[in-house]
Formats: C-alpha cells, structure tokens, sequence
C-alpha cells in the first residue's frame, strides 16, 4: 500500500525564540491538520528593534499523511 502526503507552508512568531516559534506553528497545524509527520524549517527570522530581538519568526513546510 502507498503512502501520499501533503505539503503545507506555515509561518508562526513568537516573542520567546525560534523554538517556541515552531512548536506554536506546529501546535496551531496540528488543530486543522490531521496525521502531521514532520516539518522542515525553510527559512528564519529576526525582529529587531530598540537593541535587541523582539521576536523570532519561522516559515515551515509542514508535511502530512493523507487519509484513505
């Protein structure tokens, strides 16, 4: 029996860092997206502002296994 999956492009921010970041996005996913079996982070990014970060930001290519 074949596998298919889907790919599907998310971009999550958080204030704390780049892990909290994809852990949200993957949390928020894992709300309308059934069967999620990884995810690749294609980009990252920082806010700046005032002499520090002020949020980090990612893009993920979130991957899931279609049903039926």
């Amino acid at each position: 029996m074949a596998t298919v999956a889907k790919v599907s492009t998310i971009t999550a921010r958080s204030t704390e860092s780049f892990e909290d970041a994809i852990a949200a996005g993957l949390a928020r996913a894992n709300k309308t997206l059934r069967n999620i079996s990884g995810a690749w982070v294609k980009e990252q990014k920082v806010e700046y502002g005032d002499g520090a970060v002020q949020a980090w930001q990612v893009t993920m290519e979130v991957s899931f296994v279609l049903e039926g």
